[in-house]
């Protein structure tokens, strides 16, 4: 067997005999490059990332995460970790190192009684809203139901319930965590709580959470919303009144704007398919029969090409906008935190989606507000609690040729609205390029994450991510 890294121990017969009984002993697959699974255990959300580990260990449990965390260390090897591979920066997938992949651990047990949920690392959003919603609950998540539950809520998680319960971290009661020195410890509020503070938001930087116990909320199963879809030309005076009439919304309703062309959607003309738009994505999860009146403020925005609003399942909602998220595409991100829509920001995204470099980019405003804004900053890891919204600008295309205009597009628009910005960052939207970015995305909580950091990780072991470095010895 050949040196498993440049950065794993000098003695490669060690490394050998180490990942070796790995093979033999772990429950789940170890995949060398080569090996039937291997190139697509290595494949990816994003496909501008293209890594090859040295090895994939595909753990089936806890004790495979243990054993995996202790090989590496014995021989200082890089290590990424996978959840559900869904991160824009591609995080999950390391070259020349040793990949722990968390996907086959899928399993979601929910508790309607005491109203939790206790999910393995390797659960997607559909995964755990397909279980939760047998009991009409559910844990506020992000908007697309292939993205893994771990990494969304390690960095924070918001979606749809956000405004009226919180972020995914407020709602995370407890969580099991292999920490680098392969020990499991269960953080919470009263066990271990430093590292149950910095893994609220602190990404991957302090262990492999094995489990995460939520609190669960009466929602659905049936809730009302949908898309009202308006020509740019009336964009300007649209995000204006969507801006205003926030303030009054209640905070069952969350409404989302996303600026693009026109996709092929069956409420649409087809003289519509393809036209630069901007579209108003509700959902209420107020009771229904008050549904239809609640978007009327939504409806209210302008004279729209078309709309379907109405009541559906909850879980169908939260896959409403997987067709424009599948895998295999080309992403590249940049984004901004607001405090308001000014009228100079809203001028700059109408202007630069006139003419796009691709049908599939987008620039989109999630509101956040409501229960995520009255946690204290120093609560968790997470520190943007004055944060109204997230803009995402999202460059999206096919073609490697397409690269360098999506890319430069993406960026001349975040450099055109980042006067209208807070200066922090959402970190689960920072991209592989964007390492300088990491202490806007923690802001004054930035220190206290290298006292953790340092406690939990002194050797920096867990550093495939936007990474919290360690304080020197």
């Amino acid at each position: 067997m050949n040196k498993l890294s440049s950065s794993s121990n000098d003695d490669p017969q060690a490394n050998a005999a180490r990942i070796a009984d790995l093979q033999a002993t772990a429950r789940g697959q170890v995949l060398l490059p080569g090996d039937a699974g291997y190139d697509e255990a290595r494949k990816i959300w994003n496909a501008m990332v293209d890594r090859r580990p040295a090895v994939i260990v595909r753990c089936a449990g806890v004790a495979d995460v243990r054993r995996a965390v202790d090989a590496a260390r014995e021989n200082r090897m890089t290590v990424s970790l996978r959840g559900g591979g869904h991160n824009i920066a591609g995080t999950a997938v390391c070259d020349g190192g040793m990949m722990i992949d968390l996907s086959p651990m899928k399993s979601v047990r929910i508790d309607p009684e005491r109203a939790r949920a206790y999910v393995e690392p390797g659960a997607t959003l559909a995964d755990l809203d397909h279980e939760a919603q047998a009991f009409g609950l559910a844990v506020p998540l992000g908007i697309n139901s292939t993205t893994g539950v771990a990494g969304l809520t390690l960095g924070g998680g918001f979606g749809w319930l956000t405004r009226r319960f919180g972020l995914t971290i407020d709602n995370l009661v407890s969580a099991d965590v292999v920490t680098a020195d392969g020990q499991l410890l269960r953080a919470s509020e009263s066990e271990n709580p430093d590292l149950f503070w910095a893994i609220r938001g602190g990404g991957g930087n302090f262990g492999v959470v094995t489990m995460f116990e939520f609190q669960l909320h009466p929602v659905g199963p049936q809730v009302y919303g949908g898309l009202v879809v308006v020509p740019l030309e009336q964009g300007r005076q649209a995000l204006a009144r969507y801006r205003d009439a926030l303030q009054s919304m209640p905070e069952e309703l969350t409404v989302w704007a996303v600026l693009r062309q026109a996709p092929p959607l069956p409420f649409l003309p087809p003289s519509a398919h393809g036209k630069p738009i901007v579209a108003f994505a509700a959902c209420y999860t107020g009771s229904l029969d008050q549904g239809a009146q609640a978007v009327e403020a939504v409806r209210a925005l302008g004279e729209p090409y078309g709309e379907q609003l109405g009541p559906m399942p909850y879980a169908a909602w939260q896959k409403a906008f997987d067709p424009l998220l599948t895998p295999g595409a080309r992403n590249y991100w940049k984004s901004h935190n607001l405090g308001v829509l000014e009228d100079g920001l809203i001028d700059a995204v109408v202007a630069a989606v006139r003419d796009v470099p691709s049908p599939q980019c987008e620039i989109f405003f999630g509101h956040i507000a409501g229960a995520a804004m009255r946690v204290p900053v120093t609560a968790m890891a997470y520190p943007h609690r004055a944060a109204q919204f997230a803009m995402n600008v999202h460059g999206r295309w096919d073609d490697p040729q397409d690269d360098e205009r999506c890319i430069a597009w993406t960026r001349d628009i975040f450099k055109a609205t980042e006067p209208y910005s807070q200066g922090g960052v959402y970190v689960n939207f920072l991209t592989q390029d964007e390492t300088a970015r990491v202490g806007a995305a923690y802001g004054e909580n930035y220190d206290r994450l290298v006292q953790v950091k340092t406690r939990y990780d002194p050797q920096n072991l867990f550093r495939h991510n936007q990474n919290i470095r360690p304080a020197a010895p």
